[in-house]
């Protein structure tokens, strides 16, 4: 036995039942926060369903009882990969069939009714459980793996740049039109084209150079654009834009949400007030006002104003010290590791983490327009816990790789 597996399994058993489940080599930090993340968010949901559960007795236990099962789903996925992915499966016959599937999972969506103008969910027929799932949430990790398998470690050379980065850009460029102009979900769109931009900086193939300098430029003209709409003018600009009038109240409430605090407005309102009430350390958790005024998406997109209302910025600043415990441990894996491919999963997922950090972040405090994008492990939602959990289960894998000595 070698002694850098040796000290591996010193390790692991120094840890106790914490590796129990986990492969050699993978981050205890990462993973204790995880854990730490799960029982938080089913801890807050719980708290932030209680308005909604007023006059009906299940609904606070369906919600929390749902939750508990899909974090449980998603804990043994992540597990299960961390022990069984191999980077070796990008280059496999059969990842193009998961690429197949995912896109098919991506349009069965039409064929059930729109929620919130999108049409973005798979209803599961189970008897007095209403169960869907999301596909577009998944599509984000096949997107980030789109780039490592197509655009990593390539030592072919290549006639021009189109060809260097044709296949990944077709693909995911499929998945983002799919989820945007077929399902009208602008958030999920939103986050599998920006984790494929940066994902896509990463490989250091001279030919993809040009490529890259454009999606630098398109970065900018991108905040450029955004800050022009949100300015006080903006709104001229919103109006003629032709997309679906919920879109533009979106846009609308963001620049002042008080020109119509009644309406597009009011979720926005509520939070802002939640945010104001909490200040250093809440008013205690349950004790939220808020969630008893029918505050929409109280337990998902907006349940950060639920947090901060009974914890106040203390329990914020616990929150993101969480997440950037995990944030940090990948990327600062991603500077050590010279492999493309384990460095666009770890730089994948840690902008996973990132862009959804931000867009809620920024949703609920108005400084951009909602998007619909749940915080992870923390908002009341399946689909979304189970893929975080699924990605970082892959990035543990490519961490304990590393660690074992199998990947530089």
């Amino acid at each position: 036995m070698s002694e850098n597996k040796a000290a591996v399994l010193k390790k692991k058993k120094k840890h106790g039942f914490l590796y129990l489940r986990m492969v050699s080599g993978s981050d205890i930090w990462i993973h204790v926060a995880m854990v730490v993340l799960m029982l938080f968010g089913l801890i807050m949901i719980g708290s932030a369903s209680m308005g909604l559960a007023v006059g009906n007795n299940t609904y606070l236990l369906k919600t929390v009882g749902k939750q508990l099962v899909f974090i449980i789903i998603g804990y043994l996925m992540m597990t299960t990969l961390s022990n069984r992915f191999k980077l070796s499966f990008l280059k496999s016959r059969s990842f193009p069939i998961v690429m197949f599937v995912m896109e098919i999972a991506l349009l069965a969506c039409l064929v059930f009714s729109a929620v919130g103008g999108a049409r973005a969910w798979i209803r599961l027929p189970l008897p007095g459980l209403e169960i869907t799932i999301q596909p577009s949430e998944f599509a984000k990790i096949i997107a980030m793996l789109i780039v490592a398998a197509y655009a990593g470690d390539t030592d072919i050379h290549f006639k021009n740049e189109w060809d260097s980065v044709k296949r990944p850009i077709i693909f995911i460029g499929i998945f983002v039109v799919t989820v945007l102009v077929l399902q009208s979900d602008l958030g999920s769109a939103a986050v599998i084209f920006l984790i494929s931009c940066v994902c896509l900086l990463i490989p250091k193939n001279a030919q993809m150079r040009r490529f890259q300098r454009m999606l630098r430029v398109l970065f900018w003209i991108m905040v450029a654009a955004v800050v022009l709409i949100l300015s006080p003018e903006g709104s001229v600009i919103i109006k003629s834009l032709p997309i679906a009038t919920y879109m533009k109240n979106r846009f609308l409430s963001a620049i002042n949400p008080f020109s119509d605090q009644y309406g597009s407005g009011y979720q926005l309102v509520n939070g802002l007030t939640a945010f104001a009430t909490g200040g250093w350390f809440g008013l205690g958790f349950g004790n939220s006002i808020r969630k008893y005024m029918d505050f929409p998406a109280a337990n998902t997109d907006f349940i950060l104003a639920i947090i901060v209302e009974e914890l106040g910025f203390a329990g914020f600043l616990f929150l993101m010290i969480l997440y950037g415990t995990i944030i940090f441990r990948m990327l600062s894996y991603a500077i050590k590791i010279k492999s493309e491919r384990a460095k666009i999963i770890l730089v994948g997922t840690s902008m996973y983490f990132l862009i959804h950090i931000f867009f809620n972040i920024g949703g609920v405090t108005g400084l951009i327009p909602l998007t619909g994008v749940p915080l992870l492990l923390v908002s009341a939602g399946g689909s979304s816990a189970m893929s975080i959990m699924a990605c970082v289960g892959i990035a543990q894998s490519v961490i304990s790789a590393y660690k074992n000595g199998e990947i530089e």
